[in-house]
């Protein structure tokens, strides 16, 4: 009996002081995703890589922009939106006590302003994300009229971009389905 008292009081208080004292912790601690609204690109990596679905990006041409929405009732703090993040842009914090009264508590959103087509002029593409991707060209070593040609095709929605390769005789991706010269002659004729 002796013995076993001593043995509890090497031991000491473990008892914690929380909820009057902040509790600490682990360092890999996954709490609570915390989005950098500056630092997002609204690139939508976050919302694939969610096997929780409790991220959603939804675009609304009228207004364009595109919003970017958290529901934390749905998460499951497994991290794989900060892992894929390229701007770092999420983060798991270490908070913790996620109770609230109202249910609209529990979304998190921000909302991203978007790029319009040169051709069309249709909102298809946040303007930070094509800001990024320029500025990685750039950095990969494009410049001059490369990287302005590089822009040109950027700042164009799918649906432009896909004409008007289907008309550029100099494209690549097109001169695989041509066998003759006279066909993209034919192309451009039925287009008028």
């Amino acid at each position: 009996m002796i013995k076993l008292l001593k043995t509890i009081l090497k031991t000491g208080v473990v008892t914690e002081k929380y909820p009057f004292a902040p509790f600490e912790v682990a360092e890999d601690f996954r709490g609570k995703p915390e989005l950098n609204a500056s630092q997002c690109i609204s690139c939508g990596a976050c919302t694939r890589a969610c096997p929780a679905n409790a991220l959603i990006m939804e675009t609304d041409e009228q207004k364009g922009t595109r919003r970017w929405e958290l529901s934390l009732a749905r998460c499951i703090y497994c991290g794989r939106c900060e892992e894929v993040c390229p701007t770092h842009a999420i983060e798991l914090s270490e908070a913790f006590e996620l109770a609230v009264t109202k249910k609209e508590d529990l979304y998190e959103s921000a909302e991203f302003e978007l790029a319009n087509c040169t051709c069309c002029n249709r909102p298809f593409v946040a303007k930070k994300l094509l800001n990024y991707v320029v500025d990685s060209l750039e950095q990969a070593g494009l410049r001059g009229e490369a990287l302005a040609t590089r822009r040109r095709q950027l700042e164009t929605c799918p649906a432009c971009r896909r004409a008007d390769n289907m008309l550029d005789g100099t494209n690549l991706a097109t001169h695989r389905y041509m066998t003759s010269p006279n066909d993209l002659i034919l192309m451009s004729s039925e287009d008028m």
